[in-house]
């Protein structure tokens, strides 16, 4: 089946408000070998949306719409339907009890506005929403199907789970299964040339795509469930597992800070951050995993030389015979990090992450990641692209791979 999400709402066609009910239900419907072609918006206009569920209905089975259920008179998302597959609209007792209720509950007074979100599409099947007053529908007419969902995330995606999800399930023959393996130390171009043999396969895919943290692959199966999903798949995981397991650092919706934080927690190994370049970035992106204060006691943030001596005993001799942008200064941030706090385990980072400040010999880019662990002492060089700030989050990126491959 095909499927054609379309988002309803000015506000969206304005860039007031980012789409990102469109990344979740593509994602959603793509787990159950739904294709999703084309997605859309329209803004708050009858005419027009109805002229978008006319083109939609050419080229797809299912349209899924997230928006315009409000009770504003710009909410139209239900009556242009109505008005499309030529139905009534009808006043739901039972939804119209739940949204009084609502009112009253909190002690304001329902106006005909709010009484209009219980109106539904002749013959529509409603779908109840737990989270709002909005709730949502789906009609069916001559082998297509129409789902009507409110816009926002927290009552959109509860309603897609519990109630069109068991919906869908039932209508699919086939399902894809999927597994996404992440990556970080390689391009996406050498990514893909590595596994290029496997880039035509038909059944399961591999194909490779790059992320703002690490490049990704995903292999994706067709097949008619889950289980014999997962054994199209694992054979040809395998296989690419062995070609790129050096820098496979997880899966799914795995992070490179989850996958660190989780090791470093559950073999109880005491870390601290020492950083320049990226300046707090470093610190921030392992304590995202929750349960790191276990392990995570101190981070500095030392960007001047003065504060590289100070606080992490750097010697004055080191950083004028190389530099503050030197392995050896990132060599001994990470240790006096490490000492100072009395972890395990210190990371560092000391760069230059422009967009001036660079020499013939140090340029822009340049960034070094020190590591301490146990008495023993690495680095790792870097040269990095992009403006500062992208300078600065891949250095973390770096810095992190750099420490889960080392302790592993």
């Amino acid at each position: 089946m095909k499927a054609e999400i379309l988002a309803v709402g000015t506000e969206i066609l304005l860039g007031d408000i980012v789409n990102t009910n469109a990344h979740y239900l593509a994602n959603r419907l793509k787990e159950l070998g739904i294709f999703v072609y084309y997605q859309g918006v329209v803004g708050d206009n009858t005419k027009r949306l109805i002229d978008e569920l006319g083109l939609a209905f050419k080229r797809s089975d299912i349209v899924i719409t997230t928006g315009g259920l409000g009770p504003t008179k710009d909410d139209l998302t239900k009556e242009a339907a109505a008005e499309y597959f030529n139905r009534k609209l009808i006043l739901n007792e039972e939804e119209l009890k739940k949204i009084e209720e609502y009112f009253n509950r909190r002690n304001i007074k329902i106006t005909e506005n709010n009484r209009k979100q219980a109106l539904i599409p002749e013959g529509a099947l409603v779908l109840v929403n737990p989270n709002g007053t909005a709730p949502g529908c789906i009609i069916e007419d001559k082998g297509k199907i129409l789902v009507i969902l409110p816009g926002p995330p927290n009552e959109m995606k509860p309603m897609y789970e519990n109630t069109v999800l068991p919906y869908l399930e039932k209508k699919q023959e086939c399902t894809l299964v999927s597994k996404t393996l992440r990556m970080i130390g390689i391009p996406e171009g050498t990514m893909a040339d590595k596994v290029s043999s496997y880039l035509d396969l038909e059944n399961p895919t591999v194909a490779p795509y790059a992320k703002d943290n690490d490049v990704i692959l995903r292999i994706t199966a067709k097949a008619r469930d889950i289980d014999a999903g997962k054994k199209i798949l694992e054979p040809v995981e395998k296989e690419i597992r062995s070609i790129l397991g050096e820098f496979i650092y997880g899966e799914d919706e795995d992070t490179i800070e989850d996958v660190l934080g989780t090791y470093l927690v559950e073999n109880d190994i005491k870390i601290a951050t020492a950083e320049s370049c990226t300046g707090g970035l470093l610190a921030g992106r392992i304590i995202n995993y929750p349960g790191i204060s276990k392990v995570f006691g101190e981070g500095y943030i030392t960007y001047s030389n003065e504060a590289k001596v100070k606080n992490l005993g750097v010697s004055e001799k080191t950083l004028a015979e190389f530099g503050a942008v030197s392995k050896e200064t990132a060599m001994e941030m990470a240790e006096g990090a490490a000492l100072k706090s009395g972890a395990d385990l210190g990371i560092s980072t000391t760069g230059i992450a422009g967009p001036t400040g660079g020499t013939p010999d140090k340029i822009v880019g340049l960034v070094y990641v020190g590591l301490y662990y146990n008495g023993i002492v690495k680095y790792k060089e870097l040269k990095l692209s992009g403006n500062r700030q992208k300078v600065r989050h891949r250095a973390v990126n770096e810095a992190l791979s750099f420490a889960y491959k080392e302790l592993r």
